[in-house]
């Protein structure tokens, strides 16, 4: 079984994968997991997207901007 949201699959991302959900404003979270919203894809933590696909939260369209990049 696949393990790419853990360990050696997220260290080439920038800040190991972590920063703030648009959906759930957490701030040093893994935002691993891409969602649709509208034209774009945006990232989001694992509880928004159990969230979403369950139909409890949605993706706001602000959310929908790009989150810009940390160096790496």
């Amino acid at each position: 079984m696949s393990k790419a949201h853990r360990g050696k699959g997220i260290r080439e991302l920038a800040s190991r994968g972590r920063g703030e959900c648009p959906v759930c404003k957490r701030n040093n979270v893994k935002i691993l997991y891409e969602q649709d919203a509208g034209e774009a894809k945006v990232k989001i933590c694992k509880t928004c997207k159990a969230a979403v696909k369950h139909g409890k939260k949605t993706v706001p369209a602000v959310a929908a901007a790009p989150v810009p990049a940390a160096n790496a």
